[in-house]
């Protein structure tokens, strides 16, 4: 519904207010158009917010009076919220137990919905004489402040940093040695260039220089953007607006299009193997529908999606294709666009928000498109939705653990393909436990790719007892077969990959005088030790709290502090230390924090600048590098006792999928995995990569045990700063679920979680087990709707979690 301003005009907007979402009612200035589904911007209280246009009418609401409603202040999008989209907005919010506001929120490009920032900065007149007496909590903070660059910080940023922050700011605001204030949000517009275009090439009657101009921009095409053309024809803005006014060119403004993605030289599909051959003929058939392909390692299912793909976007429809991983994204892109074009856009959250921005825009029109994004992808608002694809479907990144919503991608996918009616794809060489059943039960089509592309090999994989070569005096984290691997890839030309899944150098500092370990202020956990350009420091990979490294223990004023556990940044020092010759590089998040820092390391790898690549997790996401012949997998043992039930069926996935990454060009793959515990099962199925008999046992002991995907789980988290509130907010929660007759769930604790204290805040979870479905978590959240925790102390719900520590 659209409306004009003739009369006075009422809306509805949807605000998400610092203490709850719900919908307001304003007025629209003379003249402005709104529709539901548009971004607006509108005052509350002293602040500025952002808001979602829910209805228009020309009848103010009975119990309002008029001179009390407030004027929507800009339109900042129109229609970014299309009809068809609400409902499965919707459905998110009522699964996840989740304000509408919080899901609209992570649906829409960021900074659309922000709010005024509150920022506190030093007082410029401040008495010298306010600082005697100031609380240890205030000094502090006070420090912190004057160490920052600039005189001033949002309070956000400050209560991430400093401890017991609100506590030190209410000191130094009564004594007048800091200010609060607000600032307007800037939420992200639309940007435009200017442009030249020739539009009468007759050179009569201008000078020489002018008729010069005219000329190179003829030999650039015509067109140009006004910046670069000064610089290529070396002339000046004043010269094109003359020639604007002799009508030889035309000066004119242009919306960019932010984050764009660059195009490759153009490829024709691939000859099929059989079983792909015969899969993509399957997925050609589909309307409609879940299908799980279960492909090996190398067996060439990305082919597969771009030949399911084609059809689609010859019909005028689009694809939406996922990836766990940011990392994947730059090859999985070059691949796309070899194929597809322009029609290519990519949308995830290392982008700008300008660029984001601009992407959500682009995808509001009707045109065919492939859209390639992590998790927050599968919000993309595209008009006609023909396919989704959800490669690596098993991989816990496309769950949101924080903020709410707790949505998985996997799951609001399905409702989306249903939705639209089109067909879903899942892929992996290791399905996730759900898919899989799900798959067994013909509730999804099952498609397996058992051969990888022209017949090559799957690698083989060799256990190492680091029991043995501890015992034969090998203290390295390098067994000797490893070496020598290293020495023969070297030799032949060849790259290697060795895995370990911590980042930093070392796992936590430790005094050998006293037994102190270095730990976080703020969490319960030790601090991790990283070597920066920047000096030696000390991270917590919690709350990003660092701090540089002592030379001597904090405790005992000893020098002996020593370095314990290795990570990516240790690793790699040590392989320069052994092998000299090796060129390294590294891929962990540290690395790749930077923007494009992914595609740059992972493309001076493929370029062979570097003989090995050193990293976590991120490697084993479906990275294709041909030249791969070694993996090294260190400290496999890690991952194999972690107090989670889902535990063994994460391990073998990781080892699977980080093994596959050997072998596939033309030489065969070796693999060496390194284990304290080499008769363990998940060891034993990686070796001969028995994935149906694993995961079956998996799932029947979880159906012995009452587990996913069995039951439903759901976890009640509650923290806060104090310890005691927030065990006693707990058990009384505890109670109340217990003696309910309306949840018939099964509740486990309240229990401290694993790492019980984050960011200065302590944390108590439930997990229920909820037979109900719908039913039970309609009554749970009517339960928690009439829960009152004390001051201080918050409850987040997480559905379906895949994390419990």
């Amino acid at each position: 519904m659209e409306l004009t301003c003739e009369a006075t005009i009422w809306v509805q907007v949807l605000v998400d207010a610092p203490s709850h979402c719900r919908t307001y009612t304003y007025r629209l200035a003379p003249g402005m158009v709104v529709a539901s589904g548009d971004v607006v911007s509108v005052p509350f209280g002293s602040q500025r917010m952002g808001g979602i246009v829910l209805s228009c009418s020309e009848c103010l609401p009975g119990d309002l009076d008029a001179s009390q409603v407030k004027t929507v202040e800009e339109v900042l999008g129109e229609g970014f919220l299309p009809a068809s989209f609400w409902h499965i907005l919707e459905r998110v919010a009522e699964y996840y137990l989740a304000p509408l506001a919080r899901v609209i929120e992570t649906a829409l490009p960021p900074g659309l919905l922000s709010r005024s920032q509150r920022r506190i900065r030093l007082a410029q007149q401040a008495n010298p004489m306010a600082e005697w007496g100031l609380s240890q909590d205030g000094k502090i903070l006070l420090a912190f402040l004057r160490a920052q660059k600039e005189p001033h910080a949002s309070w956000r940023f400050l209560q991430q940093r400093v401890p017991r922050a609100r506590l030190g700011l209410t000191d130094l605001l009564r004594r007048g040695l800091v200010e609060s204030y607000l600032v307007a949000p800037e939420p992200p517009r639309v940007r435009t260039q200017q442009i030249v275009t020739l539009v009468n090439e007759d050179q009569e009657g201008l000078t020489t220089r002018q008729a010069a101009v005219i000329q190179t921009l003829r030999s650039v095409g015509g067109e140009a953007t006004v910046e670069s053309f000064v610089a290529e024809a070396h002339t000046t803005r004043v010269m094109l607006s003359t020639l604007h006014k002799l009508g030889r060119v035309q000066l004119s403004d242009r919306v960019m299009q932010r984050g764009a993605v660059p195009l490759a030289p153009k490829d024709q599909p691939k000859l099929l193997t059989p079983e792909q051959q015969i899969v993509v003929e399957r997925l050609k058939e589909m309307k409609s529908g879940t299908v799980l392909i279960q492909g090996v390692t190398g067996s060439g299912k990305t082919e597969v999606y771009l030949q399911a793909i084609a059809p689609v976007l010859a019909r005028g429809e689009s694809a939406l294709v996922l990836v766990p991983e940011i990392g994947l994204t730059p090859q999985l892109t070059d691949r796309f666009t070899a194929r597809f074009g322009a029609q290519v856009l990519v949308y995830h959250s290392a982008l700008s928000e300008g660029e984001r921005y601009d992407t959500w825009r682009t995808m509001l029109t009707h045109e065919p498109q492939v859209v390639i994004g992590t998790r927050s992808a599968i919000f993309a608002p595209l008009p006609k939705l023909g396919l989704i694809i959800l490669d690596e479907e098993h991989d816990s990144s496309y769950k949101q653990d924080r903020p709410a919503p707790c949505y998985h991608a996997r799951t609001v996918a399905l409702w989306r393909s249903e939705i639209c009616g089109c067909p879903l794809l899942l892929g992996s060489a290791t399905p996730d436990s759900e898919s899989y059943q799900r798959s067994q039960s013909g509730e999804y089509l099952h498609l397996q790719l058992t051969k990888r592309v022209a017949d090559r090999p799957m690698p083989g994989v060799e256990v190492v007892d680091m029991r043995e070569e501890l015992a034969d005096g090998n203290l390295t984290p390098f067994s000797r077969r490893l070496q020598h691997a290293l020495v023969d890839m070297k030799e032949a030309g060849k790259q290697g990959i060795l895995f370990i899944n911590r980042r930093g150098y070392s796992t936590f500092v430790m005094c050998r005088s006293c037994g102190e370990t270095l730990r976080c202020p703020n969490c319960a956990v030790s601090l991790t030790y990283h070597r920066l350009p920047t000096g030696e420091h000390l991270r917590c990979h919690y709350c990003n709290y660092s701090r540089s490294q002592p030379r001597n223990c904090p405790a005992c004023s000893s020098p002996s502090l020593r370095y314990f556990g290795a990570g990516t940044q240790r690793i790699a020092a040590q392989i320069e230390e052994l092998f000299p010759d090796l060129k390294i590089l590294r891929f962990d998040r540290d690395t790749t924090s930077r923007k494009n820092a992914h595609r740059q390391i992972i493309d001076q790898f493929a370029q062979g600048e570097a003989d090995v690549l050193v990293g976590t997790q991120m490697l084993a996401k479906g990275l294709d590098l041909p030249q791969v012949t070694l993996v090294g997998i260190l400290a496999a043992d890690g991952l194999l006792n972690m107090p989670d039930f889902r535990a063994s069926e994460r391990a073998f996935q990781l080892l699977t999928q980080v093994a596959g990454r050997a072998g596939r060009g033309d030489d065969p793959g070796r693999v060496i995995l390194q284990t304290y515990a080499p008769d363990h099962p998940v060891v034993e199925a990686t070796c001969t990569y028995r994935f149906e008999s694993f995961i079956e046992k998996e799932l029947d002991e979880r159906q012995a045990l009452n587990y996913p995907p069995f039951v439903q789980l759901i976890a009640l988290q509650l923290t806060g700063v104090q310890e005691g509130r927030v065990i006693a907010v707990a058990e009384a929660l505890a109670t109340i679920l217990d003696g309910s007759t309306d949840f018939e769930g099964n509740i486990l604790g309240p229990a401290p979680c694993t790492v019980e204290r984050v960011a200065g805040r302590y944390r108590w979870q439930l997990l229920l087990k909820n037979p109900s479905g719908s039913q039970g978590r309609h009554r749970l959240q009517e339960l928690l709707s009439g829960f009152s925790p004390q001051t201080g102390v918050s409850i987040s719900v997480d559905v379906d979690p895949l994390r419990l520590l």
